[in-house]
C-alpha cells in the first residue's frame, strides 16, 4: 500500500496537485502574515509601532480609572458611541505622545545606570518593611502585579529616563509678581448677582406629544439610537490568586523552606555612609587637604560642609544613605565596606573626580526570626501549590473545551468550576473579567460568534484563564421605535416646554432690561468662580462670562441643563486686595506653564514625526 502511494505521488498529476496545494499555502500564509500585521498595528510613529493590543490595554485601563472615579455616571457617558470613540482616540494620542518622549529621550542621549534603578527600587515605599527594603515584600509585590525584577528595570529606566526630560522642561518655568496678581485677581474675584428661575417642569402638565412627532423625532435622528454589537456569554474562569487561599501548607512544609531558603530571610550588613566629593584639576590636592583636616580632629561632617564640591549633600555633612553591598558601584562598595565603623577612606579616585568614604554607623548582618516571616512563607508556598495545580487544570479546560466544543458544562466540572453567565453588553461596555482585549477578541471574533463554538483558552492575565462560548448575539443597528419611543416623548416634552420656557424668560428679561424687575428674584452676594452648593454651575459659568456695564447691571439668560431658564443680573465684580495662598498661586501658574511646555514639545515633536494610522485601530 504504501509503495502504491509513493509511486502515486511521483506522477505528473500527482505533481501537480500537490504544486497547488503548496502554492495556495505559502499564498495565505504571505496574505495571513500582512493581514495580521495591519490588524495588530493600531499606529506607527517614525516606524517605531504602537500595536492594537497595547491600545486596548491602555483604552481598558483609562475605563477601569474613570469609572472609579466618576462611578454611574461613566456608565452613562459610556453608552454614548461617540464618546468612546473620542475616548479611545485621546488614548491612542497619549500613548503616541509617549513614544514621541522616548524618541526624544534616546534622541538626546538621556541615560540612567542601573546603580540609579537600584537606588530607587530600595528606596521605594511599597517594597519596604518598617523602613527597610524588604526582599520578600518585593517579590511578592512583583507577583501581585506579574512584573518580574527585568521588566520592573526596564520600565523604571523609561520612566526615569522620560523624568529627566521632564525635571529639565519643568525646572526651567516661572512665573513674575505680575503674572501672578492677574490670576489671583481672576481667580479669587467674586461677584453679586441677583436672578430668578423660570422651571421647565411647570409646563410639561399641559403639553403632549403626538405619534407622528415621535415617528418624525425618530426618522431625523437615527444616529442617536444605534445599538452597538452585543453579545451573551457563558464562561468557565481558572485564577490562580482564587486558588491559593484553599492550599494547605503545614508548619514543617514552612520551617524547611525557612532552613532551605535562609538567604532570603536575611537582612545583609548595611552602612550608614557619607562622602565628599572633589572636582577639578586641583581636586585631589584638595581631598588631601579634607583628608589631613579629618586626620587632625574635624569632624567630618563640619569639613563636608565647608569644602565639598557635592552640594546636594553638603549641607548635611555628606551624608548619603542606608547602603547594603552592590547599591553603589563595585569601587565605591569595596572602599566602604571595608572601612571599621566610623572610619574615612584614604583619597579615592572615581569617574565623578576624587573622593572622602565615611562609614558613620554599622549594622552586621541578622536573619530574621521564623516566627516573623512564617506567614509570608505560607503565603508563597500557597502561591506555588497554586502555580502547579493551575498548570495542570489549565490543560485539562484546554483539553475538555476543545473536545466537547459545544459546551462548557463538561469542562468547568472537570476542574472543578461553575459556568458563569455574563449580561449582554457591548464590546466597550464588558463587564469583569470579560473587559480585557484578549477576551473581547475572543468573544467578538467570528469562530465564537458563527460556529457558535467554545474559544480557545484566552488569558486574562498572567495566573488567570478562561474559556467562553457566546450564547446570545445581536447585531449593530438601529434601536426599534417600540424601544425608544418613550424616551423620544420624554424628550420631545421637555424639549416643548423649555420652550414656553424660554418664551417666559425672555418676557421677563426684556422687563428687566427695561427696569422692571421680575417677582421672585433671589439676590446671592460674593459668588466665587468655583460656584456655591445652591447654584447650578452653569448659572455661575455665565455670569463670569457677562461683562459689567459702566453703570447698572448687565442681564441675560441662561438655558439650564435641566431645560429651565435662568434670568440673571449681574450687579457688582469684587477684585480681591490681597491675594491668599500666594506662594501655591506661583507653584500653580509654574505647573500650568510647565503643562503647556510640554504640550508645546509633543505638537512640535507630532509636526516633524510621521505617523501613521490602521484604519478602525480606534474603534
Amino acid at each position: 500500500m504504501l509503495e502504491k502511494i509513493r509511486e502515486g505521488s511521483q506522477g505528473p498529476v500527482a505533481k501537480i496537485i500537490l504544486g497547488a496545494v503548496i502554492l495556495s499555502f505559502a499564498l495565505t500564509g504571505v496574505y495571513s502574515y500582512l493581514g495580521t500585521n495591519a490588524e495588530q498595528m493600531a499606529a506607527d510613529v517614525n516606524g517605531e509601532e504602537i500595536s492594537r493590543y497595547d491600545l486596548d490595554q491602555a483604552f481598558q485601563n483609562e475605563q477601569g480609572r474613570m469609572r472609579a472615579q466618576l462611578g454611574e455616571m461613566f456608565d452613562s457617558l459610556a453608552a454614548d458611541s461617540n464618546y468612546m470613540a473620542g475616548l479611545r482616540q485621546s488614548v491612542l494620542d497619549r500613548l503616541i505622545a509617549e513614544r514621541l518622549i522616548d524618541q526624544k529621550v534616546d534622541a538626546m542621549g538621556l541615560r540612567v545606570s542601573d546603580a540609579q534603578i537600584q537606588a530607587a527600587i530600595v528606596s521605594m515605599a511599597e517594597f519596604q518593611v518598617d523602613g527597610r527594603f524588604d526582599n520578600d515584600r518585593y517579590q511578592a509585590v512583583l507577583r501581585q502585579n506579574g512584573l518580574n525584577g527585568m521588566r520592573l528595570r526596564d520600565l523604571m529606566r523609561r520612566d526615569m529616563a522620560r523624568q529627566q526630560l521632564m525635571i529639565g522642561l519643568m525646572g526651567s518655568e516661572f512665573s513674575t509678581q505680575s503674572e501672578v496678581l492677574s490670576l489671583a485677581q481672576l481667580q479669587q474675584q467674586t461677584r453679586d448677582l441677583r436672578y430668578v428661575q423660570i422651571s421647565a417642569a411647570d409646563f410639561q402638565a399641559d403639553l403632549s406629544v403626538t405619534e407622528e412627532e415621535i415617528e418624525a423625532y425618530y426618522s431625523s435622528n437615527p444616529l442617536q439610537f444605534v445599538q452597538d454589537e452585543q453579545v451573551k456569554v457563558e464562561f468557565v474562569e481558572l485564577n490562580v490568586a482564587d486558588m491559593a487561599a484553599s492550599q494547605v501548607v503545614s508548619d514543617e512544609e514552612a520551617n524547611e523552606y525557612y532552613q532551605a531558603q535562609s538567604t532570603l530571610f536575611t537582612q545583609p550588613e548595611r552602612r550608614l555612609a557619607a562622602h565628599m566629593l572633589f572636582e577639578g584639576s586641583d581636586g585631589e590636592e584638595r581631598a588631601e587637604a579634607a583628608l589631613a583636616r579629618v586626620r587632625a580632629g574635624e569632624s567630618f561632617a563640619e569639613v563636608a560642609k565647608d569644602v565639598s564640591d557635592d552640594t546636594f549633600t553638603a549641607d548635611n555633612g555628606g551624608e548619603l544613605d542606608w547602603m547594603t553591598p552592590g547599591t553603589m558601584d563595585q569601587a565605591f562598595d569595596a572602599v566602604l565596606f571595608g572601612l571599621a565603623e566610623g572610619g574615612v577612606s584614604e583619597v579615592v579616585s572615581s569617574d565623578y573626580g576624587y573622593q572622602l568614604i565615611h562609614a558613620k554607623e554599622v549594622e552586621a548582618s541578622t536573619v530574621r526570626p521564623f516566627a516573623d516571616v512564617q506567614a509570608s512563607i505560607t503565603e508563597t508556598l500557597q502561591a506555588d501549590k497554586a502555580q502547579r495545580e493551575f498548570y495542570e487544570l489549565q490543560q485539562t479546560l484546554a483539553d475538555v473545551s476543545f473536545e466537547v466544543p459545544d459546551s462548557l458544562e463538561e469542562a468547568a466540572e472537570a476542574i472543578g468550576a461553575k459556568v458563569q453567565t455574563s449580561v449582554l453588553f457591548e464590546r466597550n461596555m464588558a463587564p469583569a473579567p470579560l473587559n480585557n482585549p484578549r477576551a473581547l477578541a475572543a468573544a467578538f471574533s467570528e469562530a465564537v460568534l458563527l460556529d457558535a463554538m467554545n474559544s480557545d483558552l484566552v488569558e486574562i492575565e498572567s495566573g488567570h484563564m478562561l474559556v467562553l462560548r457566546v450564547i446570545e448575539h445581536i447585531e449593530s443597528g438601529t434601536k426599534a421605535l417600540a424601544d425608544v419611543r418613550a424616551q423620544i416623548e420624554q424628550r420631545l416634552l421637555t424639549e416643548k416646554a423649555s420652550e414656553l420656557a424660554q418664551q417666559q424668560a425672555d418676557a421677563k428679561l426684556a422687563a428687566w432690561q427695561a427696569g422692571t424687575a421680575p417677582e421672585g428674584v433671589i439676590a446671592v452676594a460674593a459668588v466665587s468662580r468655583f460656584g456655591q452648593a445652591d447654584l447650578d454651575p452653569t448659572l455661575v459659568q455665565s455670569a463670569f462670562k457677562m461683562v459689567l456695564p459702566e453703570s447698572g447691571s448687565a442681564i441675560d439668560s441662561v438655558r439650564l441643563p435641566s431645560g429651565d431658564i435662568a434670568v440673571v443680573a449681574l450687579d457688582a465684580i469684587n477684585v480681591p486686595e490681597q491675594i491668599d495662598g500666594e506662594e501655591q498661586l506661583k507653584g500653580r501658574l509654574a505647573q500650568q506653564m510647565s503643562e503647556a511646555g510640554y504640550q508645546a514639545l509633543v505638537e512640535s515633536l507630532r509636526a516633524e514625526a510621521t505617523i501613521l494610522y490602521q484604519a478602525g485601530a480606534n474603534q
